[in-house]
């Protein structure tokens, strides 16, 4: 059907973890897209969140800055991602676009999606434990990686063990990846991984 917006009108998404409000159409000769913009109806209040017009693109709710956006250069394609969820971002949200014509009459289209935003179960993190005892000839380079599994966001560190007992952070990454080793490279790594 011509310039028709395709979604889906439920969508569940899980507390911190992040989800894609789906709105397209195929575009059309002779048309052009004027405004897009996304709107969250919730406790009977409605309010613009995202727009995109000649000027570019504006978030409009501060709440929600740098959590939401929407694909650049792909025509056709208006649908929202949304990061970081939060329980609050449950509610109905509209896409409405606005294209002219060639003869300058404006044509109008919205579709409404509803999100939930799920809690689910909190799980601390569970570190899977790698090969223990890794031996590298000098010179080499090896990485050693970080894998937990848990409720997200998971932020890792990676510490080396001093012959005194105190903890040295070597990384803030999943992986720690070491360059041309030594000899005095020997030693106790570990990795931490942490949640909310």
């Amino acid at each position: 059907a011509f310039l028709d917006l395709s979604a889906v009108h439920q969508i569940q998404g899980t507390w911190m973890g992040s989800t894609i409000l789906p709105c397209s159409y195929v575009p059309s000769e002779g048309f052009t897209q004027q405004t897009l913009s996304w709107s969250l109806e919730r406790d009977h209040s409605s309010s613009t969140i995202f727009r995109r017009d000649s000027s570019g693109d504006h978030v409009l709710l501060s709440r929600f800055r740098g959590r939401v956006s929407v694909p650049k250069d792909s025509p056709g394609n208006a649908s929202l991602l949304m990061e970081s969820l939060e329980i609050t971002d449950s509610g109905h949200y509209t896409c409405q676009i606005t294209w002219r014509s060639e003869n300058n009459s404006l044509v109008k289209k919205q579709v409404t999606t509803t999100v939930k935003v799920l809690k689910v179960a909190a799980t601390k993190p569970i570190i899977r434990a790698g090969e223990l005892g890794l031996r590298v000839p000098t010179g080499a380079r090896t990485s050693l990686t970080c894998e937990a599994s848990g409720s997200p966001p998971i932020s890792y560190h990676w510490f080396r063990s001093t012959p005194e007992g105190k903890a040295l952070l070597l990384s803030s990454q999943a992986e720690l990846v070491m360059d041309n080793l030594h000899p005095s490279d020997s030693g106790t790594y570990y990795c931490e991984a942490e949640n909310r």
